[in-house]
């Protein structure tokens, strides 16, 4: 179980990467190439989307069915148990919309970038 968590973070932090490099100033051939090779890159991520989206549907269902310990013959060990296991949930909710917020930011800065090569062209069309 663990093992998803583990990838899904290290896809996060990889995204991350990804975006700050696309929002660093850079010389315009080398931008040019780094957003084409990204863009080639996003369609097979798109795994991501749907990756996140079971696993917040599995922490939903688990949520639902967990036990709580609310009665007076829980044992402390119980309780923070109880609450470790909730905190985990809160932290693996963050890290999937994380995933899917950072996967969007990419793709449209991508998208922005070529809209704005296309503008240029035209623009050096008209003044030609």
């Amino acid at each position: 179980m663990a093992l998803q968590w583990m990838i899904l973070t290290y896809v996060v932090a990889a995204e991350a990467a990804l975006a700050l490099l696309l929002t660093f100033p850079s010389p315009k051939l080398l931008k040019n190439r780094f957003v084409s090779l990204i863009s080639l890159i996003l369609q097979p991520t798109l795994f991501i989307v749907p990756f996140a989206g079971f696993q917040l549907l599995d922490i939903y269902w688990k949520n639902e069915h967990r036990l709580m310990c609310t009665s007076e013959i829980c044992t402390a060990a119980e309780r923070d148990r109880y609450e470790k296991s909730v905190f985990k949930a809160q932290r693996n909710v963050i890290l999937c919309t994380t995933a899917c917020l950072l996967y969007w930011c990419i793709y449209r800065i991508c998208k922005y970038h070529k809209e704005i090569q296309s503008l240029e062209e035209v623009e050096k069309r008209y003044k030609n």
